[in-house]
């Protein structure tokens, strides 16, 4: 029986991924260092689940002195928290939820299912979403968050499934899980959760084979469909 869905945030909840973008590139201004992320080259990096992780993975790429890269992997922390911040505060006036997404949650919350966050960025990047697009909406609540932040490892890897399926005392059974990237996806089908898939524009290009379901956006989703896909999901595996 279907009772819990589990949202991964960035790409899935909201497109926020040119915002973060923004954020990077401001963050780069800020500590004078000049580098441009252009949507391709983010696009790219997407692939690496992280702000910081992402960070790490551009300086290696970078032509630059093993002092001058020593020099800026000890920055990364202030870097990302710079990136953090602005992002906060671009998050003011952000996109706002995807398609389906806000009705799917008020039927969840009607259906008393419990609602949960699994994502690979900070708990401050969470907190800056949520107040921006549900502070309207006092009756959608999340019961249980988890965070880039909380775990030892980060997606592809299941460490933040398996903590919101022990935070929320649930099977993975019981439960859905909403994505956008095959990182994403990786993670929650490790963590043996039924898996639905929105990808977005960055990631449309990757692997969503393993998926449970893929649409382009859940408008129409609705809480009979999503458990029959639960039942429909364990009962081939």
């Amino acid at each position: 029986m279907l009772e819990a869905l589990v949202f991964d945030l960035d790409g899935t909840l909201a497109d926020t991924e040119e915002t973060h973008r923004q954020a990077f590139n401001a963050a780069f201004i800020e500590l004078a260092l000049w580098w441009d992320w252009s949507p391709h080259r983010y696009a790219e990096l997407l692939r690496v689940s992280g702000g910081e992780e992402r960070l790490r993975h551009y300086i290696g790429t970078l032509r630059v002195s093993a002092a001058e890269r020593a020099r800026l992997l000890e920055i990364v922390p202030l870097l990302h928290a710079a990136k953090t911040r602005i992002y906060g505060e671009l998050a003011e006036r952000g996109p706002g939820l995807r398609p389906g997404v806000l009705a799917l949650l008020r039927a969840a919350s009607a259906a008393r299912l419990k609602l949960a966050i699994a994502s690979t960025t900070t708990s401050a990047n969470v907190q800056a979403l949520l107040h921006t697009s549900l502070r309207n909406e006092p009756r959608v609540g999340f019961d249980v968050i988890v965070c880039g932040d909380q775990v030892r490892r980060k997606k592809p890897a299941p460490d933040i499934y398996e903590l919101v399926l022990a935070s929320l005392r649930l099977p993975a059974s019981a439960c859905v899980a909403f994505e956008d990237s095959a990182n994403g996806l990786r993670a929650a089908k490790a963590a043996g959760l039924a898996t639905v898939v929105t990808p977005t524009r960055w990631n449309a290009d990757q692997d969503f084979s393993a998926a449970d379901l893929v649409l382009g956006s859940l408008e129409g989703l609705d809480l009979p469909r999503l458990e029959r896909l639960l039942g429909e999901a364990h009962a081939a595996a």
